[in-house]
């Protein structure tokens, strides 16, 4: 599985990533409901990890589960993989939601995107200020630097919709508060997250299903990086910025090859290349369906995978019987 300047990722790894979002989720989905957030976290980045250095790649994690001295795996900058095979880049987060999972309510993910080397943005754990829209609009309808009003109004234009059947997705945080106050006064409606960014930006390209036109706020960076990615895969308008308020927050920044700390970048810029992303449910969602356990023999995993190059989304959902592949050694 080569990867020559200029070509494309081998489309085989498409279904491999299926089985490492698949075991993420599982891992995860065992703790589901409990309360214990890094529980259900520790066994879905374990799980994840035993899965991708059974990968044949030479992957190094730029979006991860945070900087060496702060995650004992799945660290920015460590190297998985079999050790042969195409170089990538590997932003990854295996449960998308933790709070989500450990209350059991909906849309916690485990997710996984895989670019060409040097293809994902690596953003440092800080906040970003993102905007997303689904595919269908014209470009630059919508740009981080126009005001929410003006965001708004741009996209029910381009719908050809009143404004007050547009619906924002928003994360239900006290920072958000004059954002929230200024969408509801152009008479769209809002609706409120408490976790899971990666989902609703997701969520804003299938807004029959969903219900949600377009993204606002600020969320994690990592987290929009690995939303880039696929809207890359699905289509659709993104930007994001990083919110970035102290000396320490700027040098690490530029530690990592982002020297205009105040840029505003667009999603080909955060995820460039031939891209693949999948995600796996691990609670019922809009989008996907949650783990199943069925009397202990039997587990349902409901996945979307996709591939920038050739716009294909796939949605899978298995039945597995063989537990093994499950276990943990």
């Amino acid at each position: 599985m080569s990867l020559k300047p200029g070509n494309s990722l081998d489309r085989i790894l498409t279904l491999e990533l299926v089985r490492v979002t698949e075991r993420a989720a599982v891992a995860a989905a065992r703790l589901r409901g409990r309360g214990d957030e890094k529980a259900a976290d520790q066994a879905a980045v374990d799980a994840m990890r035993r899965e991708l250095n059974q990968l044949p790649i030479q992957g190094t994690v730029v979006i991860g589960e945070g900087e060496r001295d702060e995650a004992p795996m799945l660290y920015i900058g460590e190297e998985v993989g079999q050790g042969k095979g195409p170089k990538v880049d590997i932003a990854l987060d295996p449960l998308e939601g933790t709070t989500i999972c450990a209350k059991n309510l909906p849309n916690s993910l485990a997710v996984i995107a895989i670019a060409e080397q040097g293809g994902l943005l690596n953003a440092p754990d800080v906040y970003m200020d993102k905007i997303a829209i689904g595919p269908g609009y014209p470009p630059g309808i919508i740009d981080l630097d126009s005001t929410p009003s003006e965001n708004i109004r741009a996209l029910a234009a381009a719908k050809g919709v009143p404004v007050g059947e547009i619906t924002a997705c928003i994360l239900d945080r006290p920072r958000h508060a004059r954002l929230v106050e200024e969408v509801r006064a152009t008479g769209a409606s809002i609706r409120l997250i408490g976790d899971g960014d990666v989902a609703g930006v997701i969520h804003t390209t299938e807004p029959d299903e969903t219900g949600i036109d377009i993204y606002l706020g600020i969320g994690g960076a990592p987290e929009g990086v690995l939303a880039a990615a696929a809207l890359r895969c699905i289509g659709g308008q993104m930007q994001g910025r990083l919110v970035i308020n102290r000396e320490d927050q700027v040098q690490r920044a530029q530690r990592m090859g982002i020297a205009d700390v105040r840029k505003k970048f667009a999603m080909e810029e955060m995820a460039k290349g031939d891209v693949l992303f999948a995600a796996t449910g691990v609670t019922d969602g809009n989008m996907l369906q949650g783990v199943k356990f069925s009397r202990g023999d039997r587990v349902t995993t409901h996945t979307v995978v996709m591939r920038s190059s050739s716009g294909t989304v796939r949605w899978i959902k298995a039945s597995h019987t063989d537990m093994t592949k499950f276990e943990s050694t």
